[in-house]
Formats: C-alpha cells, sequence, structure tokens
C-alpha cells in the first residue's frame, strides 16, 4: 500500500512536470515567433486623380516616375520630389540638373521612346499638350496623367494642376503657400496694369516669321490674368497664333510689344528675336519710342509655362516690365 502511494506521487509529479514544460515551451516558442516576424507594411494609399484625359489610379508617393512636361518637372523640383525619367533634348537652364545621367533620357517632347519608358516600370506618368496623341499608349505603360495647362482658364487649370501634384506627392501645404504667393504678384500687377490704361500685343518670333496671341491663347495670361489691355481683341486663337505683319504691329501701335523668341528656346536659327523685330516700321511705334519692347525669357514662356516657379517668374516679368 505504502509502495502504491509513492508510485501515485511520482507519477502525479511527472504530469505536473511535463505540463509546466510544455507550457513554458510553448510561451517561448511564440514569444520567439513574434519576435521573428516582420512588421506588417501598411497598403499604400491609392488616389484616384481626374483629369482632361480621363482619370487615373495613382498609389500616393509613387517612387518612379516619368515627366514629360518642363512645367510639372519645375513644379516638382520646387516641391522637393524626385523623378527618374525625362526627356532631356532642350531642357530649361534653369532645370539642366535633369540632363545627368542619374536621370533616364525617355525621347523628347513630342516623341517619347515607349521602350525606354516601359524598361523603367513607372508608377506614374506626367504629360501635357505636346504628348496628348501619345496618352494612349503611355496609360497602357503605367498611370498617366495630364497636366497640361488649359489657356482659356491659365490660372485655376495651373493652380488644379498644382494641387493634384501635391495630393500625389503629399505636398498640398507647400503647394498652397507657393500659390498663395503667385496670387499676391497676380493681384499687384493688375492693379499696376489698370492704373497705366496702355494697350500691349504679345508676340512670337521663329525664323524671322511673327505671329499675334490674344485673349485666350498660348501666352492670353498677360490679358486674361495680369490684366494688360489687348491692343487688339479679336487675334486668332490657336496653338501656333495668328501670323501678322510688321505692317500690322506699326498700324495697332501697341504701347508695350512683348516678345517671345522661339529659336532662342529651342536652339534652332543664327537670328535673335530682337534682329527680326526692330525694324524701321516697329520703330515708329510707342513700344519702341518708350523702350517698351519686352522680350521674354522663352525658357519660361515657351518651353515650361504652368510651373510653380515658370508661372512666377512670368508674373515677374511681366510686373517689372509695366511703367
Amino acid at each position: 500500500m505504502k509502495k502504491l502511494s509513492v508510485l501515485v506521487l511520482m507519477l502525479v509529479i511527472t504530469v505536473v512536470a511535463a505540463a509546466c514544460g510544455t507550457t513554458g515551451g510553448s510561451q517561448e516558442a511564440a514569444g520567439n515567433a513574434g519576435a521573428g516576424t516582420p512588421p506588417q507594411t501598411p497598403a499604400a494609399e491609392e488616389l484616384t486623380i481626374k483629369h482632361q484625359l480621363g482619370e487615373a489610379k495613382v498609389v500616393k508617393n509613387p517612387k518612379t516616375v516619368v515627366v514629360f512636361d518642363f512645367g510639372t518637372l519645375d513644379t516638382l523640383d520646387k516641391l522637393g520630389v524626385e523623378v527618374t525619367g525625362v526627356p532631356q533634348a532642350n531642357i530649361p537652364p534653369y532645370l539642366e540638373k535633369y540632363k545627368d545621367a542619374k536621370y533616364k533620357d525617355v525621347g523628347t517632347l513630342t516623341e517619347p521612346d515607349f521602350e525606354k519608358v516601359s524598361a523603367l516600370s513607372p508608377d506614374l506618368i506626367l504629360i501635357s499638350g505636346r504628348q496628348q496623341t501619345a496618352y494612349e499608349e503611355l496609360n497602357k505603360i503605367a498611370p498617366t496623367v495630364f497636366v497640361g495647362v488649359d489657356n482659356k482658364r491659365y490660372m485655376d487649370s495651373f493652380k488644379e494642376n498644382a494641387t493634384k501634384l501635391g495630393q500625389i506627392f503629399d505636398k498640398e501645404a507647400m503647394v498652397q503657400e507657393e500659390l498663395a504667393k503667385i496670387d499676391e504678384s497676380v493681384k499687384r500687377v493688375n492693379e499696376k496694369a489698370a492704373a497705366s490704361g496702355k494697350t500691349a500685343l504679345v508676340t512670337l518670333v521663329n525664323g524671322g516669321k511673327v505671329s499675334a496671341y490674344g485673349p485666350g491663347s498660348r501666352f492670353g495670361i498677360i490679358h486674361d490674368v495680369l490684366g494688360v489691355t489687348p491692343v487688339e481683341k479679336n487675334i486668332e486663337v490657336s496653338t501656333h497664333g495668328q501670323t501678322i505683319s510688321f505692317e500690322f504691329v506699326a498700324e495697332k501701335n501697341p504701347d508695350y510689344l512683348f516678345v517671345v523668341d522661339r529659336e532662342s528656346a529651342v536652339g534652332d536659327g543664327t537670328s535673335t528675336a530682337k534682329q527680326v523685330v526692330e525694324n524701321e516700321l516697329v520703330k515708329k511705334t510707342k513700344a519702341y519710342q518708350n523702350g517698351s519692347i519686352v522680350y521674354l525669357d522663352p525658357n519660361y514662356w515657351y518651353l515650361s509655362g504652368g510651373g510653380l516657379v515658370s508661372v512666377a517668374s512670368m508674373v515677374q516679368e511681366v510686373e517689372k516690365a509695366l511703367k
């Protein structure tokens, strides 16, 4: 009987010990499993971005970005956002860092290299009017967003584009701060233009030929946004402007003659806009006689309009020119 009691006691001790060992081991294993498991990465936030050509599902803060619009490149540079691919020909001097080999050349402004773009496996492609016909093909490669400026509603569309970029890259506060600064500049120019009561003609010089741009046109920001009175309101609205003669300029006799030199922007030709414009007919105008022929920076006006930097600089140029 005594032996039986001893055996029962030993059996109970063995069972309890085994149970404790198992529990401790399980807890230790669970602890080790928790320590070795990497933390869960939260799913990237996806945005639905509506634009002129459709809409795109875009991951917030995309890592690999291809930019075909220099105005947008200007904005992203201002915001401190890195990009991967750009068309490296004709990059404006103030954006020349993007000529570096660390950035991939993805074709030209008018002819994207689809193979090079595809090889980058981009998360986002940003385009404007010069690439509009390539939209469908680019959109097959990656979400593609049109961020070109609508000349008929320049400031509104410019602000909408900047705001979209702020949302995509989590820079909304910075975008709004920069837009507020531009609004203040625009207000000053309008007040100055209204007080002067003077008229202006906006022109593009290309290969010895001159085109005029009025309200609602490519360079219509001078009239529509900055309030400078057009010397002629009925100028044809088109991408290439209305071809005019120097007799037209002399007849209209504007107080200000604003000139964009295309050849200087793209590196074509040998003559300067000044050589073309300042002829005997133009020298008879008030603009020439009052020293009010204004040669606008073609890098901003022709190549990269619609950026946070370029628009601010364009407004400043006009403000400086008005007397």
